[in-house]
């Protein structure tokens, strides 16, 4: 009697979502220039902030004397605006990448919040996976592992099995303490630690596609 072939480990992707899949950079910039108005903030300093942190985190730094939950509320309705009137699109190579890999092999990992990705996903066109870990997901964000663990778990994989598509340091930093393979894109230069990196997106979708499958 012989016995089945075993079936090769499966592979997964694990994306990060603003600046790697959507270009959006422009609107994180612009949402957070009106909120700092409204506090009477330097809005380059409070974007240079919140690059590195979340936001309750970047509240703390940047506005210690406000109340949180009002700066967050603050927040949300612009950024909630932005994703009904905002322009954005894209990045080149996301939506044929994102179609053509496997079901149940990739997920988004963010650190926004699960509608607003839905929104611009479905005004970009891009496809949602099932499995999207969003702030609300966990209790620690990036540059915190928990994301990306979160994310695998939700997957069934391993994190040895799992490349990591990020395009910031926090991000990369979280994928490579999750123990994955991390490969940069969008950025002129590499981010430290990444494993590849690559000048856009549109650059790394053969190498993502033939990793995955």
């Amino acid at each position: 009697m012989t016995s089945e072939p075993t079936q090769p480990a499966g592979k997964y992707v694990l994306f990060d979502v603003d600046g790697t899949l959507i270009d959006a950079v422009e609107n994180q910039r612009q949402v957070w220039g009106t909120w700092s108005a409204r506090y009477g903030l330097d809005p380059d300093e409070v974007y240079r902030v919140a690059l590195r942190t979340r936001p309750m985190e970047t509240f703390a730094t940047v506005a210690p004397d406000r109340d949180p939950r009002a700066c967050l509320a603050a927040l949300h309705e612009l950024e909630d605006e932005d994703v009904r009137s905002g322009v954005y699109a894209a990045f080149e190579g996301a939506t044929e990448l994102l179609s053509a890999l496997p079901s149940g092999r990739w997920g988004l990992v963010t650190s926004n919040y699960e509608h607003r990705v839905r929104g611009r996903f479905a005004r970009t066109g891009l496809p949602v996976p099932e499995v999207l870990v969003d702030a609300a997901a966990v209790a620690e964000g990036k540059p915190s592992p928990v994301p990306y663990l979160r994310a695998a778990e939700l997957l069934g994989a391993g994190p040895q099995d799992c490349l990591v598509i990020e395009d910031a340091p926090s991000g990369v930093r979280s994928g490579l303490c999750a123990g994955m393979t991390v490969w940069g894109v969008n950025a002129p230069v590499a981010v430290d630690g990444v494993h590849r990196h690559f000048g856009s997106l549109r650059e790394a979708v053969p190498e993502i596609l033939a990793f995955a499958t």
